[in-house]
């Protein structure tokens, strides 16, 4: 199974049977067979499809992202037939009012992102012997933090206090942390930091990509599994947001922090695979080329990994809410009997 990325200018999408069919300008270019997908990409511009493709793609158990052509911000996610059990959903919606249960999960969630950190800094030290100062400047801050997150968690005072005291931690140590990534990648990019909407360098630019396809691989996911991508724990629900899918991700962005900076290390993208902003506060694009060996890296060794990861913690997930969605349910009775009385006449009042 792959990822079939649409990026080319006045690309056509047909359905040929149980496969679509590519054509540029009207001449057919070449076919790839529907059981060889599991995600369509589309990026390039003025790219037309009709319905029956996406059809034929969701009956398969595809699904296609649409992403925008200039800034790679996901515009739409269409995804298959939603899980049947609605058991898993009824107990996530209850949970999700449930701050313990939150506060327990976010938890969870920070620590295994501070950890990973950890280990990616560590790989980064032993590999660059040349930033070895700043990369253990970098893994003492994040050090620090892993110790303030043991004290909370022996902390049982106020739950709104401690996700609150959690987002700074996370804050803090994501700070430590693309200290170390700064470390590491060539000064030339200018990268001194985390920024967004828009990405202002390479990295940047590299970094918002990956991390919008692996909030929609966390999408699938937790469709997939029953689970509402909407109602996250940590993040909490918000109008437009997928927030359970941006819970998941938490614990790999720092992967995908150490993927693109191998990219850049070993000159899989350069600096002119991208556009930089002509004025201060524009967009640092990745170009047409660059976004070809992009998605080519991130199929290959990339998301792999990444997706059974997802796959694996969406199902523990699901299992844990699917037996309180089952005991909610065998709680919640109609009495029809009792219904059938209730609606006889009263013939004791002479009614």
């Amino acid at each position: 199974m792959s990822t079939l990325l649409l990026d080319r200018a006045h690309l056509e999408v047909r359905t040929d049977g149980d496969a679509l069919a590519l054509y540029e300008n009207g001449v057919r270019r070449g076919s790839v067979p529907l059981k060889l997908i599991d995600r369509c990409v589309i990026h390039g511009l003025q790219t037309r499809l009709d319905s029956g493709v996406l059809l034929k793609l969701a009956e398969a158990g595809a699904s296609t992202v649409l992403l925008s052509p200039r800034t790679g911000r996901r515009v739409a996610l269409v995804l298959g037939p939603a899980h049947n059990d609605a058991t898993v959903r009824l107990a996530q919606a209850q949970q999700v009012m449930q701050p313990r249960w939150c506060a327990a999960w976010a938890q969870g969630i920070v620590h295994a992102k501070i950890n990973r950190q950890a280990r990616v800094l560590a790989r980064w030290r032993q590999d660059r012997p040349d930033a070895r100062l700043a990369l253990t400047r970098a893994e003492r801050g994040v050090a620090t933090v892993r110790e303030a997150l043991a004290v909370l968690h022996a902390d049982s005072g106020d739950t709104f206090a401690r996700l609150a005291t959690l987002r700074g931690l996370e804050g803090t140590a994501a700070r430590a942390h693309f200290a170390g990534l700064a470390a590491v990648l060539p000064p030339a990019l200018g990268f001194t930091g985390r920024n967004r909407r828009p990405p202002r360098d390479p990295a940047n630019a590299c970094l918002s990509l990956g991390y919008t396809l692996l909030h929609a691989e966390a999408v699938t996911a937790a469709q997939a599994a029953g689970l509402d991508p909407l109602l996250g724990f940590y993040h909490r629900p918000a109008f437009g947001r997928e927030s359970l899918a941006s819970d998941l991700i938490e614990p790999l962005r720092a992967e995908v922090d150490a993927w693109v900076a191998a990219l850049f290390r070993d000159r899989t993208l350069r600096e002119d695979h991208f556009t930089r902003p002509e004025s201060p506060g524009g967009a640092c694009l990745l170009g047409k080329a660059g976004r070809q060996t992009f998605y080519a890296e991130w199929a290959a060794h990339a998301v792999r990994p990444l997706r059974r990861w997802l796959r694996w913690r969406c199902a523990a997930l699901a299992r844990v809410l699917r037996a309180q969605g089952e005991a909610a349910l065998a709680a919640t009775t109609f009495d029809e009997d009792r219904l059938d009385e209730d609606a006889r006449p009263d013939t004791a009042s002479g009614s």
